[in-house]
């Protein structure tokens, strides 16, 4: 449990961190020239925000498929200048949490991963309500609860859904291909609550 809070504190400070360069971010573009409506037009296309998500899910670890939960929390920001980049839009960071032993909520073995992604968000056609995206991680994993710890290269490559409710909050649903070296690979089925700005 240690392991697990301590993970969680670290995760804080990195989100923390994060919050903070974009907020230096955006006071730098608050001391801009006053906006007319072209500037005002302009911003709206560019779709900058930051996201703050949770996501909730079940890990079906292979061999055998055996069910786990996965918690993950992040953040994520988009920028202006990457609208056009065919990989993605919008950088993330996520803290995830893995169930890892014969508990699914949770287990003495288990994992704690840290990851910066990459993610590209589209539309759908017909729809504003939905939007796609596909979504890029790579980052470390910690395996703990054994009485050693070991870290392991980490890889996480998602599909999934936005269903917007508001300007600022949306479900995310999403499938999540992840493969650490060392570990055979496996799928997570998320679903996570974003609040963004």
């Amino acid at each position: 449990m240690s392991n697990f809070i301590g993970g969680i504190r670290f995760a804080r400070s990195i989100v923390l961190i994060f919050l903070g360069t974009v907020s230096a971010m955006s006071c730098k573009a608050q001391v801009a020239p006053a906006s007319t409506p072209q500037n005002q037009a302009q911003s709206g296309e560019s779709g900058t925000s930051t996201d703050l998500f949770a996501m909730l899910g079940s890990d079906l670890d292979r061999p055998g498929w055996v069910p786990a939960a996965n918690y993950n929390i992040g953040i994520g920001h988009t920028f202006a200048f990457l609208k056009k980049d065919p990989i993605g839009d919008e950088v993330t960071f996520g803290y995830t949490y893995e169930s890892g032993g014969p508990a699914f909520w949770h287990s003495t073995t288990n994992s704690d991963t840290e990851s910066l992604g990459i993610m590209k968000n589209f539309g759908l056609p017909k729809t504003k309500r939905v939007t796609g995206y596909t979504w890029v991680q790579l980052g470390l994993t910690s395996y703990t609860g054994s009485g050693l710890v070991q870290n392991r290269f980490y890889d996480g490559e998602s599909a999934g859904a936005i269903v917007h409710f508001t300007d600022h909050s949306s479900i995310w649903i999403q499938e999540t291909f992840n493969k650490i070296v060392t570990v055979p690979w496996y799928t997570t089925s998320s679903i996570g609550y974003t609040w963004s700005w």
